[in-house]
């Protein structure tokens, strides 16, 4: 049985990493144990930030960092709740090694980054993705600066993203 995020579905306009962290904790006060979100969004999109602030909404235990080298983290409740599962589905070869992690999806939330196309191996009816856009509204980067250096890099962190969470199937 899913709970919580259906209010927010729809897009909305982020304008700043901490306008993200604070999506996040209000997203994160409305999960519960047994939920499952996918994170979809290009390399710097916001993922993390947006799970680091799930993490903060839960009352987990941090700090929640992005999970790429280990594949998976679990970040325990501090205040009796579930635990917040992070994965970056990134390095994984085929939704099958997804399902061989064992994660513990019903009495955990589950935070699954890269993660469209490889969750239908769990054995889940539905869950919410969060994709995240950081190119829709343009900065302008490719063509006023380039795309490298400090300048670009620190006007793409700061770049509005547009977030759309939906329901899935």
């Amino acid at each position: 049985m899913v709970s919580g995020i259906d209010e927010l579905i729809g897009q909305r306009e982020i304008d700043s990493p901490e306008a993200m962290h604070a999506f996040g904790e209000q997203i994160g006060r409305m999960l519960r144990g047994g939920d499952l979100v996918v994170l979809t969004g290009a390399l710097g999109a916001g993922k993390t930030t947006l799970t680091r602030g799930i993490g903060a909404g839960m009352g987990v235990r941090g700090p929640v960092q992005s999970p790429t080298f280990v594949i998976a983290r679990t970040h325990p409740s501090l205040v009796g709740g579930a635990p917040l599962v992070h994965v970056d589905a990134y390095r994984l070869g085929s939704a099958a090694e997804l399902d061989d992690l064992d994660l513990d999806l019903d009495r955990s939330v589950t935070i699954v980054e890269w993660g469209r196309g490889i969750v239908d191996v769990l054995e889940r009816d539905r869950w919410w993705e969060i994709e995240l856009d950081r190119e829709w509204g343009g900065t302008g980067l490719d063509n006023a600066c380039g795309t490298a250096g400090p300048y670009a890099q620190e006007l793409d962190a700061n770049a509005p993203r547009l977030v759309t969470v939906s329901r899935r199937p």
